[in-house]
C-alpha cells in the first residue's frame, strides 16, 4: 500500500537525517565489519536502531531486513518487508562529505512499492510510491529524455570500465563518479542529471531498494545485468548487478555487454 507507507518512510527518513547529523563525521566512532564488508560508525547504529523502533512499531506484520541488522529467515515468511540502509555511503559520511544518504523502502511480494531516500546534507529528498510517480522536493521527476547511445552519460565505479565486460570495448558514454552512495546513483537518473548507471557487481538489496522505485517511477528501466527485473527480498539479499536509465540507453547498454560468465 504505497499510498499508506510513503508518508510514513518521508517521516523516518527525515528522523534518520536529524540523528546522522547530530555526529560529526570524520569525529563518529567507527571500525570495519569482518570479512572486509566495509566500515560502520556509531551513526549507522544509532540511525538503523531509530528506524527499527519506528517503522517496525508502525508496521508490526512487516519482515525486517536492514544493512544494519542481523538477518534472519522470518523475512522471508512476511510478504511486506522494509529494506533499509541506515547510511547509504558510509565512506563519504567518515570523510565529512555531503554525498551520503538514508535509503528506507517497502518491498510487497518482491516488488517495491514505496522508497525514499534522503542526503540531509544536501536536503535533498527522493520519493517513489508504485503507481504514483517519483519526486524530489515534492516536484515530479522525469528521467532525461537522451535518445542515442553516443549522447549519453551513464554513471559507473571502475571495474564496469574494463573492455572485456563489453561486446566492442568500452562505450565512450561511461563516466566514472564518485558518488559512494547507490541509492544517490540511482536517484541521479531518476532526475535526469544523468542517463544512466550501471554496476556489474553483486549489489546489496538494501543499496538498490530504494533507488530502484525511482527510477521507474520516474520513467526509466532497471534490470540486472542480465536484463531481468528486479525481484526483492530473497533468501541471500543481493542482485545479480544493475542497468537502469532511460529506455533507450538501458536498451543500449544491454546490447552492449557481454553475457556474464558462467
Amino acid at each position: 500500500m504505497p499510498a499508506a507507507d510513503l508518508p510514513l518512510l518521508i517521516d523516518a527518513a527525515r528522523a534518520a537525517g536529524r540523528i546522522a547529523t547530530s555526529f560529526t563525521g570524520p569525529d563518529a566512532q567507527r571500525w570495519d565489519k569482518p570479512g572486509g564488508a566495509g566500515p560502520v560508525t556509531e551513526a549507522d547504529l544509532a540511525v538503523n536502531d531509530m528506524l527499527t523502533d519506528m517503522l517496525r512499531t508502525a508496521r508490526p506484520g512487516y519482515g525486517w531486513l536492514s544493512e544494519e541488522s542481523e538477518d534472519t529467515a522470518t523475512r522471508l515468511g512476511r510478504d511486506t518487508v522494509f529494506i533499509i540502509d541506515p547510511i547509504d555511503g558510509t565512506r563519504s559520511f567518515v570523510e565529512g562529505s555531503k554525498t551520503w544518504a538514508h535509503s528506507i523502502a517497502v518491498a510487497e511480494g518482491g516488488q517495491i512499492t514505496a522508497a525514499a531516500v534522503y542526503l540531509p546534507m544536501l536536503d535533498k529528498l527522493y520519493t517513489a510510491g508504485l503507481g504514483q510517480g517519483a519526486a524530489l522536493n515534492g516536484a515530479p521527476l522525469t528521467v532525461s529524455d537522451t535518445e542515442r547511445m553516443q549522447d549519453c552519460s551513464v554513471l559507473v565505479t571502475k571495474p564496469a570500465l574494463q573492455p572485456h565486460h563489453w561486446r566492442g570495448g568500452t562505450p565512450p558514454a561511461l563516466k566514472r563518479g564518485h558518488r559512494p552512495s547507490l541509492a544517490y546513483r540511482l536517484a541521479l537518473v531518476g532526475e535526469g542529471r544523468f542517463d544512466g548507471m550501471l554496476t556489474l557487481r553483486d549489489s546489496w538489496e538494501w543499496d538498490i531498494a530504494a533507488g530502484a522505485l525511482i527510477v521507474s517511477e520516474a520513467g526509466g528501466t532497471i534490470t540486472d545485468r542480465a536484463g531481468l527485473p528486479l525481484r526483492f527480498n530473497n533468501p541471500h539479499p543481493t542482485l545479480d548487478g544493475v542497468i537502469a536509465a532511460t529506455p533507450a540507453v538501458h536498451a543500449g547498454l544491454f546490447a552492449g555487454l557481454k553475457p556474464p560468465s558462467p
